[in-house]
């Protein structure tokens, strides 16, 4: 009999531990997504203070706060939210294009789906020489203001790189500046960024021609994927002078 009371214990405690998971994952989508609130891990820390529950082992997985955050925003936004990713990836298309040189790659919400009107584009680009990505946006006009960001490498390094933040036609722009030889490197997760993966995921990342396919296709879509088309009419938008 102490065994089967235990038992039952057990499973009515984990019973418990996944409705507060489902509680804490809800509020941390809607502070995500009602006061752009970024980092996922500041995100349920606040959530679960604010629902006073205080069992770590309650706290949710990234990828159930980013389930939280769809439905979220399926439920209270619907085609605004639609609307704010695509501008943001047609954005994203004509900000790839002036920065070619530096061989862009798109990451982040307006990737992966979950982007709204407070979300930032969020690209990495690649130089491997000081200063040349500040003076290519001095040279066409675009003021920005410089920042510092930690990059994991992988589970023992990280790496301390520039940011380059603007915003252009009401759309905020955050340019993480990595080496050449970063496109070759499966970064794992920045620290503490607004542009952040989920904990040890590998960054998901896309390139101009794949993002450009998509932008021209008529059926819209969350995810941007290789061999999978979003919608969108093209749109201009104006980088630099």
């Amino acid at each position: 009999m102490p065994r089967l009371h235990s038992h039952h214990t057990a499973r009515r405690t984990q019973g418990n531990r996944q409705q507060l998971r489902r509680r804490i994952a809800l509020e941390a989508a809607r502070l995500i997504s009602e006061h752009g609130l970024r980092d996922y891990h500041r995100a349920k820390l606040r959530a679960a203070e604010r629902l006073g529950i205080r069992d770590d082992q309650a706290l949710p997985r990234n990828d159930e706060i980013e389930l939280a955050l769809r439905e979220h925003q399926r439920l209270f936004f619907g085609n605004s939210q639609i609307e704010a990713l695509q501008a943001r990836r047609l954005a994203a298309r004509e900000a790839m294009r002036f920065l070619q040189r530096f061989e862009p790659r798109l990451v982040g919400a307006v990737l992966e789906g979950t982007a709204d009107q407070h979300s930032a584009v969020c690209l990495h680009l690649f130089s491997d020489t000081p200063g040349e990505v500040e003076q290519f946006l001095s040279e066409h006009g675009i003021r920005y203001e410089l920042r510092e960001r930690r990059l994991r490498m992988d589970r023992e390094r990280n790496l301390t790189i520039e940011v380059l933040q603007f915003i252009a036609d009401d759309i905020a722009f955050d340019l993480s500046v990595l080496p050449r030889d970063g496109l070759r490197q499966a970064w794992i997760v920045s620290v503490r960024a607004p542009c952040s993966a989920p904990r040890w995921a590998h960054w998901k990342r896309c390139c101009v021609p794949t993002l450009q396919r998509q932008c021209h296709r008529g059926h819209a879509r969350t995810h941007v994927h290789p061999r999978r088309e979003v919608s969108g009419a093209p749109q201009r938008v104006v980088i630099g002078r």
